[in-house]
Protein backbone atom coordinates (compact mmCIF):
# COMPACT_ATOMS: atom_id res chain seq x y z
CA UNK A 1 0.00 0.00 0.00
CA UNK A 2 0.93 3.85 -0.84
CA UNK A 3 2.93 5.23 2.23
CA UNK A 4 1.58 8.21 1.48
CA UNK A 5 -2.14 6.65 1.54
CA UNK A 6 -1.60 5.43 4.83
CA UNK A 7 0.19 8.34 6.51
CA UNK A 8 -2.95 10.46 5.31
CA UNK A 9 -5.01 7.50 6.59
CA UNK A 10 -3.31 7.90 9.83
CA UNK A 11 -3.53 11.56 10.18
CA UNK A 12 -6.86 11.51 9.94
CA UNK A 13 -8.07 8.75 12.27
CA UNK A 14 -5.86 11.15 14.75
CA UNK A 15 -7.96 13.97 14.00
CA UNK A 16 -10.91 11.83 14.43
CA UNK A 17 -10.09 10.19 17.57
CA UNK A 18 -8.57 14.51 18.84
CA UNK A 19 -12.17 15.65 18.29
CA UNK A 20 -14.03 12.82 20.01
CA UNK A 21 -11.81 13.45 22.98
CA UNK A 22 -12.69 17.23 22.89
CA UNK A 23 -16.05 16.26 22.78
CA UNK A 24 -16.13 14.11 25.02
CA UNK A 25 -14.52 16.16 27.89
CA UNK A 26 -16.26 18.86 26.90
CA UNK A 27 -19.80 16.65 27.77
CA UNK A 28 -17.96 15.70 31.04
CA UNK A 29 -17.22 18.92 32.25
CA UNK A 30 -19.95 21.09 31.24
CA UNK A 31 -22.73 19.89 29.04
CA UNK A 32 -23.62 16.62 31.65
CA UNK A 33 -23.84 18.90 34.75
CA UNK A 34 -25.68 21.35 32.91
CA UNK A 35 -28.50 18.43 32.03
CA UNK A 36 -28.61 17.23 35.19
CA UNK A 37 -29.81 20.57 36.49
CA UNK A 38 -32.14 21.13 33.60
CA UNK A 39 -34.04 17.67 34.52
CA UNK A 40 -34.00 18.44 37.87
CA UNK A 41 -35.51 21.73 37.25
CA UNK A 42 -38.16 20.10 35.65
CA UNK A 43 -38.68 17.13 37.76
CA UNK A 44 -40.04 20.58 39.97
CA UNK A 45 -42.67 22.15 37.27
CA UNK A 46 -46.51 21.75 37.95
CA UNK A 47 -46.96 19.97 35.06
CA UNK A 48 -44.29 17.00 36.70
CA UNK A 49 -46.09 17.27 40.25
CA UNK A 50 -50.12 17.14 39.50
CA UNK A 51 -51.33 15.40 42.78
CA UNK A 52 -55.32 15.30 41.72
CA UNK A 53 -54.02 12.20 38.40
CA UNK A 54 -58.15 12.86 37.52
CA UNK A 55 -56.90 16.25 36.17
CA UNK A 56 -55.04 15.12 33.66
CA UNK A 57 -57.86 13.02 32.21
CA UNK A 58 -59.32 13.29 28.58
CA UNK A 59 -62.99 13.74 27.03
CA UNK A 60 -63.17 10.94 24.66
CA UNK A 61 -65.82 13.10 22.84
CA UNK A 62 -67.46 9.39 21.99
CA UNK A 63 -71.12 9.48 22.87
CA UNK A 64 -73.32 6.74 23.96
CA UNK A 65 -75.78 5.97 21.37
CA UNK A 66 -79.68 5.32 22.20
CA UNK A 67 -80.10 1.45 23.24
CA UNK A 68 -81.64 -0.24 19.70
CA UNK A 69 -84.77 -2.01 20.65
CA UNK A 70 -84.66 -5.04 19.31
CA UNK A 71 -88.74 -6.81 18.11
CA UNK A 72 -89.27 -10.44 19.25
CA UNK A 73 -91.10 -12.14 16.05
CA UNK A 74 -91.68 -14.92 18.36
CA UNK A 75 -93.78 -13.21 20.39
CA UNK A 76 -95.59 -11.41 17.19
CA UNK A 77 -94.24 -8.09 17.99
CA UNK A 78 -92.42 -7.71 14.53
CA UNK A 79 -95.41 -6.54 12.16
CA UNK A 80 -92.79 -6.00 9.17
CA UNK A 81 -92.69 -9.12 7.28
CA UNK A 82 -89.39 -8.57 5.84
CA UNK A 83 -87.52 -7.57 8.96
CA UNK A 84 -85.51 -11.23 9.25
CA UNK A 85 -84.81 -10.69 5.56
CA UNK A 86 -83.04 -7.27 6.00
CA UNK A 87 -81.01 -7.98 8.81
CA UNK A 88 -79.54 -11.47 6.73
CA UNK A 89 -79.26 -9.00 4.27
CA UNK A 90 -77.23 -6.42 6.24
CA UNK A 91 -75.26 -9.24 7.97
CA UNK A 92 -76.08 -7.41 11.48
CA UNK A 93 -76.74 -10.23 13.14
CA UNK A 94 -72.98 -11.71 12.13
CA UNK A 95 -70.87 -9.00 13.54
CA UNK A 96 -71.25 -8.19 17.51
CA UNK A 97 -70.82 -4.90 18.75
CA UNK A 98 -71.27 -1.57 17.06
CA UNK A 99 -69.92 -0.90 13.45
CA UNK A 100 -68.14 2.28 13.14
CA UNK A 101 -68.03 4.07 9.97
CA UNK A 102 -67.06 7.35 11.26
CA UNK A 103 -66.92 9.11 14.68
CA UNK A 104 -70.18 11.24 15.13
CA UNK A 105 -67.66 14.47 16.38
CA UNK A 106 -64.90 13.86 14.52
CA UNK A 107 -61.10 12.30 15.22
CA UNK A 108 -60.92 11.11 18.56
CA UNK A 109 -57.98 12.73 19.85
CA UNK A 110 -54.88 11.64 22.12
CA UNK A 111 -54.17 12.92 25.60
CA UNK A 112 -52.91 16.04 24.79
CA UNK A 113 -51.29 16.73 28.85
CA UNK A 114 -49.35 13.42 28.17
CA UNK A 115 -48.55 14.42 24.13
CA UNK A 116 -46.80 17.70 25.25
CA UNK A 117 -45.21 15.86 28.01
CA UNK A 118 -43.83 12.96 26.00
CA UNK A 119 -42.71 15.48 23.32
CA UNK A 120 -40.83 17.57 25.48
CA UNK A 121 -39.33 14.00 27.11
CA UNK A 122 -38.27 12.17 23.80
CA UNK A 123 -35.70 14.66 22.52
CA UNK A 124 -34.02 14.26 26.22
CA UNK A 125 -33.72 10.94 25.57
CA UNK A 126 -32.49 10.85 22.18
CA UNK A 127 -29.50 13.47 23.65
CA UNK A 128 -28.76 11.16 25.91
CA UNK A 129 -28.64 8.15 23.92
CA UNK A 130 -26.43 10.33 21.27
CA UNK A 131 -23.91 11.86 24.03
CA UNK A 132 -23.89 8.46 26.03
CA UNK A 133 -22.43 6.56 22.94
CA UNK A 134 -19.72 9.86 22.35
CA UNK A 135 -18.47 9.35 25.93
CA UNK A 136 -18.30 5.41 25.53
CA UNK A 137 -16.11 6.04 21.91
CA UNK A 138 -13.94 7.98 23.88
CA UNK A 139 -13.60 5.79 27.00
CA UNK A 140 -12.91 2.82 24.41
CA UNK A 141 -10.28 4.80 23.16
CA UNK A 142 -8.52 5.39 26.34
CA UNK A 143 -8.56 1.60 27.47
CA UNK A 144 -4.80 0.48 27.73
CA UNK A 145 -3.39 -2.45 25.95
CA UNK A 146 -3.37 -5.29 28.25
CA UNK A 147 0.07 -6.05 27.23
CA UNK A 148 0.98 -2.64 28.88
CA UNK A 149 0.21 -4.05 31.72
CA UNK A 150 -1.97 -1.49 33.24
CA UNK A 151 -4.63 -3.87 34.44
CA UNK A 152 -5.97 -1.67 37.02
CA UNK A 153 -6.38 1.39 34.27
CA UNK A 154 -8.38 -1.63 31.84
CA UNK A 155 -10.56 -2.94 35.05
CA UNK A 156 -11.62 0.58 35.33
CA UNK A 157 -12.49 2.02 32.08
CA UNK A 158 -14.33 -1.78 31.14
CA UNK A 159 -16.41 -1.48 33.78
CA UNK A 160 -17.13 2.32 32.55
CA UNK A 161 -17.85 1.13 29.03
CA UNK A 162 -20.03 -1.50 30.62
CA UNK A 163 -22.07 1.57 32.43
CA UNK A 164 -22.63 3.68 29.45
CA UNK A 165 -23.54 0.80 27.53
CA UNK A 166 -26.42 -0.14 29.81
CA UNK A 167 -27.51 3.74 29.95
CA UNK A 168 -28.02 3.24 26.05
CA UNK A 169 -29.97 0.16 26.30
CA UNK A 170 -32.23 1.68 29.09
CA UNK A 171 -32.74 4.86 27.39
CA UNK A 172 -34.10 2.81 24.35
CA UNK A 173 -36.33 1.09 26.52
CA UNK A 174 -38.22 4.52 27.21
CA UNK A 175 -38.92 4.87 23.83
CA UNK A 176 -40.30 1.73 23.02
CA UNK A 177 -42.54 2.08 26.69
CA UNK A 178 -43.68 5.64 24.69
CA UNK A 179 -44.59 3.42 21.71
CA UNK A 180 -46.21 1.11 23.71
CA UNK A 181 -48.17 3.24 25.49
CA UNK A 182 -50.01 4.72 22.23
CA UNK A 183 -50.76 1.38 20.70
CA UNK A 184 -52.41 0.58 23.78
CA UNK A 185 -54.54 3.40 24.14
CA UNK A 186 -55.55 3.34 20.43
CA UNK A 187 -56.72 -0.59 20.77
CA UNK A 188 -59.08 0.64 24.05
CA UNK A 189 -60.23 3.75 22.66
CA UNK A 190 -61.07 1.58 19.46
CA UNK A 191 -63.15 -0.94 22.16
CA UNK A 192 -64.91 2.09 23.30
CA UNK A 193 -66.01 3.12 19.49
CA UNK A 194 -66.76 -0.34 19.06
CA UNK A 195 -68.76 -0.88 22.32
CA UNK A 196 -69.61 2.60 23.91
CA UNK A 197 -72.16 1.36 26.04
CA UNK A 198 -69.36 -0.73 28.30
CA UNK A 199 -68.04 1.59 30.90
CA UNK A 200 -65.01 0.00 31.72
CA UNK A 201 -63.29 0.31 28.58
CA UNK A 202 -63.75 3.93 29.43
CA UNK A 203 -62.52 3.87 32.64
CA UNK A 204 -59.75 1.79 31.60
CA UNK A 205 -58.56 4.48 28.91
CA UNK A 206 -58.37 6.50 31.59
CA UNK A 207 -55.99 4.33 34.03
CA UNK A 208 -53.69 3.75 31.28
CA UNK A 209 -53.33 7.53 31.28
CA UNK A 210 -52.51 7.74 34.53
CA UNK A 211 -50.37 5.40 34.46
CA UNK A 212 -48.43 6.75 31.67
CA UNK A 213 -48.22 10.16 33.41
CA UNK A 214 -47.13 8.52 36.46
CA UNK A 215 -43.93 6.67 33.97
CA UNK A 216 -43.11 9.59 32.13
CA UNK A 217 -42.12 11.44 35.65
CA UNK A 218 -40.27 8.69 36.21
CA UNK A 219 -38.45 8.55 33.02
CA UNK A 220 -37.30 12.01 33.59
CA UNK A 221 -36.12 11.02 36.73
CA UNK A 222 -34.18 8.08 35.84
CA UNK A 223 -32.36 10.37 32.89
CA UNK A 224 -31.49 12.49 35.85
CA UNK A 225 -30.36 10.01 37.40
CA UNK A 226 -28.02 8.61 34.55
CA UNK A 227 -26.70 12.04 33.96
CA UNK A 228 -24.95 12.09 37.83
CA UNK A 229 -23.76 8.41 36.83
CA UNK A 230 -21.91 9.08 33.34
CA UNK A 231 -20.27 12.27 35.07
CA UNK A 232 -18.54 9.92 37.35
CA UNK A 233 -16.77 8.83 34.16
CA UNK A 234 -14.16 11.73 34.61
CA UNK A 235 -13.40 10.51 38.52
CA UNK A 236 -12.73 7.17 37.03
CA UNK A 237 -10.55 8.57 34.17
CA UNK A 238 -8.77 10.84 36.99
CA UNK A 239 -8.31 8.11 39.24
CA UNK A 240 -6.80 6.09 36.08
CA UNK A 241 -4.56 8.80 34.99
CA UNK A 242 -3.26 9.53 38.82
CA UNK A 243 -2.45 5.76 38.55
CA UNK A 244 -0.58 5.96 35.46
CA UNK A 245 1.44 8.72 36.69
CA UNK A 246 2.73 7.48 39.61
CA UNK A 247 3.61 4.07 38.04
CA UNK A 248 5.98 6.07 35.60
CA UNK A 249 8.10 7.28 38.66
Amino acid sequence: MDRKLIAENTEQVDAFRERVTAEAEDLVASFFPKKLLELDCFLKEPLSNISDLATIHSELNMPVPEPIIISNSHDGLDSTPNSKKRKLEDGETNCPGTKVFIMPNGMLKSNQQLVAMIEKIKPEIRTLMEKCNTVKMWVQLLIPRIEDGNNFGVSIQEETVAELRTVESEAASYLDQISRYYITRAKLVSKVAKYPHVEDYRRTVSEIDEKEYISLRLIVSELRNQYVSINSVQTNNDLVTKKNLTSDF
